[in-house]
């Protein structure tokens, strides 16, 4: 991997976890540099990973090579006109995480034509088991891709859009997913505590069964989920009684209603912002 001069505009969560992914991958720590208002988050990052740490996003942009805009999209029009005046972004490598915001708009903020790449991460990068969606508009060049690419690597797997819509699918199948997988445990737990179990071995053994599930399915390959589930299911016994409960409640039908939702939603979001 390239080992560029990058600035993070921002030190939420994804932020510290793309650092912490780099880091731990052997790029550069003082080629890392995280820029935010507060000095709570970012020079605990700084501490912890021996990265540059300041409260300048000017300064930072001037000499980055790379940009990577980690703020919320309610405040990304915002940062974004303060950075235009700030220097020329024609030799900078734009890359946001922020969702609802389509490439264009960034285009408007800046003022030019940015060499801009969308990614939409989930949580799971906080440990290394991310999935990222990626787009890159026409003005990027191959290097830049792969550069991203790596870079969103050190945190997971990635995928490329071909068009920018397909940005939202990746937000209702993995950005959005690991809270659809938490509610399902969450009301797992509650009805083991139900049972008689304490907080913790609810939680445990919801997670070990999780952990187990997941661990069986990558173990066999291209087996259909379907074909996994009929495996665990006989006829007439308690798997198949509780799956039946699921079917009668439209569990299918829901979960695709919701992922229809979030779709929607970063829909409407490209519209706010």
């Amino acid at each position: 991997m390239q080992h560029r001069e990058i600035a993070f505009i921002g030190a939420g969560n994804m932020a510290h976890a793309i650092i912490a992914g780099l880091v731990s991958h052997g790029y550069p720590a003082s080629k890392i540099t995280v820029c935010s208002p507060t000095p709570v988050r970012r020079d605990k990052i700084a501490e912890q990973y021996g990265i540059n740490s300041t409260n300048d996003n000017v300064a930072a942009v001037k000499q980055a090579d790379v940009i990577v805009l980690a703020v919320k999209p309610q405040m990304m029009k915002e940062v974004c006109e303060a950075l235009q005046q700030a220097t020329d972004f024609s030799e900078k490598l734009v890359l946001t995480i922020a969702a609802g915001i389509p490439a264009h708009r960034y285009n408007t903020y800046f003022g030019q034509e940015l060499r801009l790449i969308r990614i939409m991460p989930n949580t799971p990068s906080l440990v290394g088991k991310g999935v990222s969606g990626l787009f890159a508009q026409d003005t990027v060049s191959e290097q830049d891709k792969q550069f991203a690419q790596e870079l969103m690597q050190s945190v997971g797997s990635t995928i490329w859009c071909v068009k920018e819509q397909e940005i939202n699918n990746v937000i209702a199948i993995t950005g959005s997913s690991p809270a659809y997988f938490f509610l399902f445990m969450e009301a797992m737990q509650q009805k083991a505590e139900q049972l008689g179990y304490d907080e913790k071995q609810a939680r445990e053994l919801v997670l070990n069964a999780i952990d187990g599930s997941v661990a069986l399915a990558k173990s066999q390959g291209d087996i259909a989920f379907s074909t996994l589930r009929e495996q665990v299911t006989s006829k007439g016994g308690t798997t198949a009684m509780a799956l039946e409960q699921f079917y009668n409640g439209n569990l299918p039908q829901t979960v695709a209603q919701a992922m229809q939702s979030a779709i929607d939603r970063a829909e409407e979001m490209e519209k706010l912002f």
